[in-house]
């Protein structure tokens, strides 16, 4: 980290507590007016030239002892990024931990904290399910040798053993919105870890470090980044096992490029009007749709969000065929709407019988409402909902809409 993003980190450590849309500003900022700058700078370096070769090898050791931040100039970009640092310092904030670390996509961050624990022999994960597909693939699979107990939030403490060195939950969880009672789940965990996703919820909703968790995970493509335009993950935790993170990030090279490193920053500033204003229409499609005769059953958690989940009584395929203004396509969190078919996509890779067992039943369609007007989301929902109806998707349209 350099000396002015030094500067900004000690700042936001000594700074009082702040209203979020305050921090969700000016977090990671701090230090810029004072070097006559308003817009972050993008460092987009790889290496760092050091004459003292001698100070560099104490530094380097260091880090190989706990993987705390360098003190001084950066190394190289692979140990860390002074706008990949601005970020992870804002987004800690945000979520009220001591720190954060940053990676290439969420799967990399989640992989990373799995092999953090897996190197001191704790390989044993409980989780509830749903979580993302991937996630849950990556579990059960074992990719990095690590063994999963699924089981519902009352059976963790019974699930857990000597070699468990985590406890994994999603609230609201992907794609159903079920939620879990976090304050009481880390109370089951006793001394091991708990990591939440906090990704559909942001910390704009829910501060799950507020109660109890260990690590708070994102997939900061979504709603952090939130115009669809970034690929990234973050670990927001203590100090000790963001040293560890790191450690584990310079040794795979998961690391985050810079530029995405100031994009996740600049949505960050948007963060809490993005999501507000997003969850009002949400709420409104929520009690369209759960009176309409067209939908079998609404989900949508009890802290609100951008996410609705519908289960039609038609044909869901036919739904996605039709839509026009919506998107139909996988992710969320951008200001635009999308709608996808979990078991189609999102949650294709989890066993049929696992998937829905959890939920996610074949007819259950997801959507991430943007920032759109909601009348014009109505009018679009209303005429996929008669095609889903018929099951017959409007093919000659959509050839016209892209013509």
């Amino acid at each position: 980290m350099d000396p002015a993003s030094t500067s900004a980190y000690d700042d936001l450590r000594a700074a009082p507590s702040r209203a979020l849309a305050t921090e969700a500003v000016h977090a990671g900022r701090e230090d810029l007016a004072r070097q006559g700058l308003h817009a972050p700078p993008i460092d987009l370096s790889t290496t760092y030239p050091s004459y003292d070769s001698r100070a560099e090898a104490a530094r380097i050791d260091a880090f190989a002892a706990d993987g705390a931040e360098l003190e001084g100039p950066p190394v190289y970009g692979r140990l860390g990024n002074p706008t990949v640092a601005r970020f992870e310092s804002a987004l800690a904030r945000l979520e009220g931990t001591e720190s954060a670390v940053a990676f290439a996509s969420g799967m990399a961050a989640l992989s990373a904290v799995l092999l953090v624990r897996s190197a001191l022999g704790l390989r044993h994960v409980v989780a509830v399910r749903p979580l993302y597909g991937c996630s849950d693939h990556l579990l059960t699979a074992g990719l990095l040798g690590s063994e999963v107990t699924w089981t519902d939030p009352a059976g963790i403490a019974d699930a857990l053993r000597p070699d468990t060195g985590l406890v994994m939950v999603e609230s609201p969880a992907n794609p159903t919105l079920a939620e879990v009672d976090l304050r009481a789940v880390a109370h089951a965990c006793g001394s091991v870890p708990l990591l939440a996703d906090n990704t559909f919820a942001t910390p704009v909703l829910q501060r799950p470090a507020e109660q109890g968790a260990r690590l708070v995970l994102h997939s900061a493509t979504k709603y952090l980044g939130g115009h669809g335009d970034v690929m990234a993950g973050v670990v927001a935790c203590d100090e000790e096992l963001a040293g560890r993170l790191r450690q584990v990030r310079f040794a795979t090279g998961g690391v985050l490029h810079p530029l995405a490193g100031y994009l996740l920053l600049r949505g960050l500033s948007t963060l809490p009007v993005r999501v507000r204003a997003a969850s009002a229409s949400a709420a409104e499609l929520v009690a369209r749709l759960a009176a309409d005769p067209r939908v079998a059953r609404v989900h949508y958690p009890r802290i609100g969000g951008a996410m609705v989940a519908f289960e039609v009584h038609g044909d869901p395929h036919a739904v996605i065929g039709a839509v026009r203004l919506i998107t139909p396509a996988v992710s969320l969190g951008s200001v635009d709407t999308l709608i996808q078919h979990p078991a189609s996509i999102s949650h294709r890779i989890v066993d049929a019988e696992d998937r829905r067992g959890a939920g996610v039943s074949d007819r259950l369609l997801r959507m991430s409402v943007g920032l759109e007007d909601v009348d014009d989301l109505w009018s679009d929902l209303d005429q996929a909902l008669d095609r889903g109806r018929t099951g017959t998707p409007d093919v000659k349209g959509l050839h016209e809409a892209l013509n």
